[in-house]
């Protein structure tokens, strides 16, 4: 990677910017790279341009939005190594999930390649027969892009894809910890001949001051955020002030539930897939397994040899499933809501609560199991970010369906269940936006991802995550 992939990239040039930060190696610490820390002159000269491009990109025919597109796409799967391993380095992943991230972030380019030819209008029958009705679908406008650090590259391409194929443009900002990766898209955009301004990167340590820059810009017609809810509540409040679009992608608190006639093989693996993909640390991680009670014994049971088989270390060593926690911080958390919980009574069954070290390998955090949940244990409530699987008893199916939806998020739930009956009424009855039954893993560019409650607002990926960067303009035409 070209060292001008460390500066912000702006109307098609690298800028240097007055300040730099550091970005360091979750394993060791080790120094990375130096990037640009965007201030406000950067910053608006990034939204400038985004605004000077909408001008001419919204009016391209949507395969030629497309075109490109999907030329990024195959640039991003020619280069995946190379993407991967630049993931492994400033997020901590294992390289596996580092490269199945880079091949599922380049699906959403991929897939909006398509969506780009489909951004359908419709005509309405009239009353009066002198009359059209008319609908077309217009590019909401230049677009701010606030992406977290768990998945670097599909935090971002889930945006862009959409963002470019409605005719928007855009300016990202990527999280502080792992900025290299959305530069690296940048440079790959570039190479395929994404005209200037089209796609904006300013990278820095600032979140909040950029944030609110970008929200205080009148040219600025839409934002799109994934990170905290706590963080997505204020920046909804500033972008009213404004009136402008908003999608949010928040916080989960994701409820894993195994009823007793589940096919007890299957939701262990699905456990295994839904908890520790990226050691944890995504949004959509089951956070809390509510088990029935007559087969939480098979479930356990075969829950801890999987759990043990797991290895932990760098992310780039051969074999490696867990990698290091990203930072200090989510160390602490994990280690605060496991104390928490074995003092109020969780019965440890796997693991030890995670030890305050330093070094190489101190972010390695071991996955945990707990059981004997109760309510009144912090990570019943909070999102763990972490490998930590904690088992609380049901009584029945009513009693699994209501732990379930005794939170205030409501993004994703899994349910393991063979009956028919009960999938239903556990789609129908899940308070989230999402639901996978009987498998681990939901997320894929084709299907809209996103959840309700204080899980946020709005959705990504399918041809509904067009949507969020379209706006619909009615014509009533007199013909006669």
């Amino acid at each position: 990677m070209s060292e001008l992939a460390r500066d912000a990239y702006i109307d098609g040039r690298w800028e240097p910017g007055s300040r730099r930060f550091v970005v360091r190696d979750p394993y060791d610490d080790a120094l990375i790279a130096e990037v640009t820390d965007s201030d406000d002159a950067v910053v608006d000269a990034a939204i400038d341009a985004a605004a000077r491009a909408f001008r001419t990109w919204r009016t391209r025919p949507g395969a030629e939005r497309g075109k490109l597109l999907g030329q990024l796409a195959t640039c991003m799967l020619a280069d995946e190594r190379r993407l991967g391993e630049l993931c492994v380095r400033e997020n901590g992943k294992a390289l596996k999930e580092a490269i199945a991230e880079v091949r599922y972030a380049a699906s959403f380019f991929t897939w909006f390649a398509g969506e780009a030819e489909r951004a359908y209008g419709e005509v309405i029958p009239a009353s009066n027969p002198g009359q059209r009705l008319v609908v077309t679908r217009e590019p909401v406008g230049p677009c701010a892009l606030i992406t977290p650090w768990n998945f670097p590259y599909a935090m971002l391409t889930r945006k862009i894809g959409a963002a470019l194929a409605a005719g928007c443009t855009v300016v990202a900002k990527p999280a502080e910890l792992t900025p290299l990766g959305a530069l690296a898209i940048a440079e790959l955009a570039h190479a395929v001949g994404i005209p200037p301004g089209v796609i904006n990167v300013v990278p820095s340590a600032h979140a909040k001051q950029v944030g609110a820059r970008l929200l205080a810009s009148p040219a600025i017609r839409k934002l799109s955020f994934t990170g905290s809810t706590a963080v997505g509540r204020q920046l909804l409040e500033a972008a009213a002030h404004d009136i402008k679009r908003v999608s949010l992608e928040l916080g989960g608190n994701a409820p894993f539930v195994v009823l007793g006639d589940a096919d007890v093989s299957a939701a262990v693996a699905g456990a295994v897939v839904a908890k520790f993909r990226n050691g944890g640390q995504s949004c959509v991680a089951a956070n809390r397994f509510i088990v029935e009670a007559s087969v939480q014994d098979a479930f356990i049971a075969g829950l801890l040899p999987a759990v043990a088989r797991l290895v932990l270390g760098r992310g780039s060593d051969p074999g490696v499933d867990l990698g290091p926690l990203v930072d200090d911080a989510s160390v602490a958390k994990v280690k605060r809501l496991v104390d928490d919980a074995i003092a109020k009574g969780a019965r440890v069954l796997h693991g030890t609560s995670p030890t305050r070290a330093s070094g190489p390998g101190a972010r390695l955090v071991a996955p945990v199991v707990l059981a004997d949940i109760t309510p009144a244990m912090a990570l019943w409530r909070e999102e763990i970010f972490g490998p930590v699987i904690a088992i609380r008893t049901a009584a029945d199916e009513a009693d699994a369906l209501a732990q379930a939806n005794d939170t205030e998020y409501g993004l994703v739930a899994y349910v393991f269940t063979r009956d028919g009956a009960r999938q239903t009424r556990f789609i129908e009855g899940l308070e989230t936006g999402m639901v996978g039954v009987n498998d681990g893993l939901v997320s894929t560019a084709q299907a809209p991802f996103g959840g309700i409650k204080h899980s946020g607002l709005g959705r990504e990926g399918s041809r509904h995550g067009l949507d969020d960067y379209t706006q619909l303009k009615y014509a009533a035409i007199r013909v006669s």
